[in-house]
């Protein structure tokens, strides 16, 4: 029985059974979905660090966020694009191993990221009074690191745990990247065990913040329809709103692709919704985030007019 190591590399299968739509239509979506995404995502965390207004624990969270969206996005998609303009679709051991790590790690910190950011809009619109005094930037500081340290600690024990399992040959991925279910697919022992522990993982990282989240949307609704003024109501759930369409996409995604049995698994779905939420979500936050934020789009137009005066 042969291990990954003895491997030279894996073969990236991707949407080879798709060969029209690879040459034609994907490549050109994609490469216009992740420039989106680098241009959204770098424009709010150079708003972020330039505008004064906008040095608060919510938009600290949010460049947090923008950062972890370039990242995740970065280490899938431009390999994705070149092995669907090239024949050769091959990755190596190591770039395999790097690859499930930092998706791991950067999906994982997204998932409690998530609910800390619910958490600081239940403090701000329930403790509105007390909102500077509960997120105080040390607090921010210290919840921003125990999420990337929490990503780190997942990532890794599942990334170990996946590639001790005995390949027995195999080297051919059924998918673009390199991800947890595919990779058990290659196993030629019984996955069982791990595939407890990967659920029961996923449970902890997905369903908790989930939780909390729900819990942190229930009181701010009590809270807001208590407000008299509708004026306050519309800034109350606008500023909510754009937090829950984020989350509703990405966890809803991720408990499909993670939290189901299995046997239950269809490996083309599972490719497209991975690439709904390896692309197309960090592309599209910048846009739920920015699109009726008055904060930010003033802080846009403060940077462009200060450019245009500078010349």
């Amino acid at each position: 029985m042969k291990n990954g190591s003895s491997f030279t590399g894996f073969i990236l299968l991707g949407f080879s059974d798709r060969p029209q739509l690879e040459r034609r239509v994907l490549f050109v979506v994609l490469l216009i979905f992740y420039l989106l995404t680098l241009l959204g995502n770098t424009t709010i965390i150079a708003l972020s660090r330039l505008d004064p207004h906008l040095h608060t624990p919510m938009y600290f969270f949010l460049s947090n966020l923008s950062f972890l969206d370039l990242c995740y996005t970065t280490s899938t998609v431009p390999q994705l694009l070149v092995h669907l303009r090239g024949a050769d679709k091959s990755i190596s051991f190591g770039g395999c191993v790097a690859q499930l790590f930092v998706s791991l790690w950067l999906g994982s910190t997204e998932c409690i990221l998530l609910g800390v950011m619910a958490f600081d809009r239940y403090a701000a619109v329930c403790r509105p009074l007390h909102y500077t005094v509960i997120m105080h930037p040390r607090l921010c500081a210290l919840m921003a690191s125990a999420s990337w340290f929490t990503g780190f600690t997942n990532s890794s024990l599942q990334t170990v745990l996946i590639f001790l399992l005995p390949l027995c040959g195999k080297n051919k991925i059924d998918h673009f990247f390199c991800e947890i279910p595919p990779l058990l697919k290659l196993a030629c022992v019984d996955t069982t065990v791990i595939e407890s522990e990967v659920f029961s993982v996923c449970v902890i990282v997905l369903l908790i913040p989930v939780a909390l989240i729900t819990f942190s949307y229930g009181q701010i609704v009590r809270a807001v329809l208590r407000i008299k003024s509708a004026a306050g109501q519309r800034k109350a759930f606008g500023t909510c709103g754009s937090h829950f369409t984020v989350v509703s996409l990405f966890y809803g995604t991720g408990i499909y692709i993670y939290l189901q049995p299995s046997n239950n698994y269809s490996q083309d779905q599972g490719k497209f919704i991975s690439l709904f939420y390896t692309i197309v979500t960090p592309m599209v936050n910048p846009v739920i985030y920015t699109l009726r934020n008055k904060d930010v789009m003033g802080a846009m137009k403060k940077v462009l007019c200060r450019g245009y005066d500078s010349r």
